[in-house]
């Protein structure tokens, strides 16, 4: 994977996304330190879809209780607030 300082991404662009669509993933580098990557959107859409579900998407989801044996909300009584009774 080639590497670009990001002054040099900046100034040469498209010669960046040029070498990205033909030679694969690209390094862009700030101040020496690895910072982004510039991927083909082919291989973008394949890692996001590969990817675990993030946690967000696991509560929201339908099966966010698993196997858990959660009992039923309201069934227990609960105890009056602490001052109230």
């Amino acid at each position: 994977m080639k590497s670009w300082a990001v002054q040099d991404a900046k100034a040469r662009f498209s010669e960046l996304l040029d070498a990205c669509l033909h030679e694969g993933p690209q390094m862009v580098t700030r101040r020496g330190a690895e910072a982004a990557v510039l991927v083909p959107i082919g291989e973008w859409r394949r890692l996001r879809q590969s990817a675990p579900p993030t946690l967000k998407a696991l509560l929201l989801s339908d099966s966010a209780r698993g196997d858990l044996d959660l009992p039923e909300r309201g069934a227990r009584r609960r105890r009056p607030p602490r001052g109230f009774d």
